[in-house]
C-alpha cells in the first residue's frame, strides 16, 4: 500500500508502465526501492548491478515489476455494483483504504502499509459482510417508497390554513 501511494503520487500508473516499456532505469529503481520490504536490501541489490551491462538487468526485472504495478490497484470486486458517485483520485482511494484498514479493521499502520490494496479491500468487504450477517449492520436494500400523496382541493387548503391561523392566534393570547 505504501508503495502504491508513493509511486502513484510521484509518477502515476501510466508513467510507471511506460517506464517499464522504455527501460527507464531511474523509475525502475524507484519501483524496486518502494516495493521492497527492506530498502537496504533493495539498495544493495541495485548497487550490485553497478558496472554490469544494464540491458540484461532491465529485461530481467521488467515482468516482475509489471506484476507488482498491477498489484498496486485493488482487483475488481465481482460483487461490486456500479457507483453513481463522483470519481475519486488514487490518492483519495488509498487514503480511504488506509482508513478502512486502521479504523474499521483495527490493523496497525505497518500492517496497513505493507498490505496490498486488494488485501485491504477484500478484508474490509468481508468485515462488512460479517457485520451484516450478524445483524450488527443493517442496510436498507429496498428502494425508498413513498406513500401516495392525497390530493386536496383549493377550498380544503384554504380551510386548513384558516384553522392554523386561528390556532396560532389563540396560542399567542
Amino acid at each position: 500500500m505504501r508503495a502504491a501511494a508513493t509511486l502513484e503520487a510521484r509518477h502515476g500508473f501510466a508513467a510507471l508502465s511506460r517506464a517499464l516499456d522504455d527501460l527507464n532505469l531511474t523509475i525502475i529503481s524507484e519501483i524496486i526501492l518502494a516495493g521492497s520490504i527492506n530498502r537496504q536490501d533493495a539498495a544493495a541489490f541495485l548497487c550490485s548491478q553497478a558496472g554490469k551491462p544494464l540491458f540484461p538487468f532491465l529485461v530481467a526485472v521488467r515482468q516482475p515489476l509489471a506484476e507488482l504495478i498491477s498489484m498496486l490497484t485493488p482487483a475488481p470486486d465481482p460483487k461490486a455494483q456500479a457507483s453513481s458517485g463522483k470519481p475519486v483520485t488514487w490518492g483519495e482511494a488509498y487514503a480511504a483504504l488506509y482508513e478502512y484498514a486502521t479504523g474499521w479493521l483495527g490493523w496497525t499502520p505497518d500492517t496497513a502499509w505493507n498490505a496490498t490494496p486488494t488485501e485491504i479491500d477484500r478484508a474490509y468487504a468481508a468485515h462488512i459482510d460479517r457485520l451484516e450477517t450478524t445483524g450488527v449492520l443493517v442496510r436498507d436494500k429496498q428502494p425508498a417508497t413513498h406513500d401516495p400523496v392525497e390530493e386536496i382541493t383549493e377550498e380544503q387548503a384554504q380551510a386548513g390554513l384558516a384553522k392554523l391561523k386561528a390556532n396560532a392566534k389563540r396560542g399567542k393570547q
